[in-house]
């Protein structure tokens, strides 16, 4: 596990005394990724296009996976590779907060799971919920700060193809969750990568509720982006209420990964 990263104190008291002059926030838009490292399912680099489709539907939080924090032969290879991170590039200006969690390192770089905020971060830890040697994961908390409310915990998550591995890793998640105050908003997105549906009963003993299931009494058809058949990724909460949730399959969205996204508004 990295270490939890602290805002220092005083920096917190500045930030408490800052938000407790702006109104109370009600509402906010998330939105969750996969975005494939910024390549179509064809591997054609589109990291500028999606930056631009993602600026476009007013979030106040995003959820991304498979981003990556550096790739030194990447950014040979490509005239248009950002000079800083891909989380950094596409926070720009609109998102002022972000966070990482390294995943996988290799010798010429790294990629793991981001958050990018529009209110400010108190602390983050990038939870490491690898499981044998293979598939390196994990589970990205972050904590924010939303006008006229306590902490909101925003956690970023991305599960194993195999099913066992799935199984312990949601057990590490429903670990995570019954540390955290039981009044506390929670939400959680990600790639889970289950095509089988089996989270939802394993959440729910940590009283979470998935966004689409509450809505639609099924989870969100995912991937593949251009014709969505699985139900990998999705968007559980708690302490907090769910509408508007959308599965956005078509252009430009349909080809800029092989994900779709998904997008619900939180009511605080």
């Amino acid at each position: 596990m990295q270490p939890i990263e602290p805002k220092s104190s005083s920096a917190e008291k500045q930030l408490t005394e800052l938000m407790q002059t702006k109104p109370a926030i009600q509402k906010l838009r998330i939105l969750t990724l996969n975005m494939h490292k910024g390549f179509t399912p064809f591997n054609r680099f589109i990291l500028p296009e999606l930056r631009e489709a993602i600026r476009s539907l007013s979030t106040e939080i995003v959820f991304l996976q498979e981003v990556h924090g550096s790739h030194k032969q990447q950014a040979k290879r490509h005239a248009t590779w950002p000079e800083t991170s891909q989380y950094e590039y596409l926070a720009d200006t609109i998102w002022p907060e972000f966070s990482y969690g390294r995943n996988a390192v290799y010798p010429h770089g790294d990629h793991g799971n981001a958050i990018l905020s529009k209110y400010p971060i108190i602390r983050f830890q990038n939870l490491d919920v690898s499981v044998g040697k293979i598939e390196q994961r994990g589970i990205l908390h972050t904590v924010l700060k939303a006008p006229g409310h306590n902490e909101v915990h925003a956690i970023c998550v991305h599960m194993g193809l195999r099913e066992h591995y799935r199984t312990q890793q949601l057990q590490m998640l429903c670990n995570l969750i019954e540390r955290i105050p039981p009044t506390a908003p929670i939400i959680i997105a990600g790639d889970f990568n289950d095509w089988r549906k089996r989270a939802d009963t394993i959440l729910a003993r940590c009283n979470l509720y998935e966004a689409f299931v509450s809505e639609y009494q099924q989870p969100a058809k995912s991937f593949p982006a251009r014709w969505p058949l699985l139900c990998l990724d999705r968007i559980y909460v708690r302490n907090v209420t769910t509408k508007n949730a959308q599965v956005l399959f078509q252009r430009p969205w349909s080809h800029l990964s092989d994900h779709a996204p998904l997008m619900v508004d939180i009511q605080l």
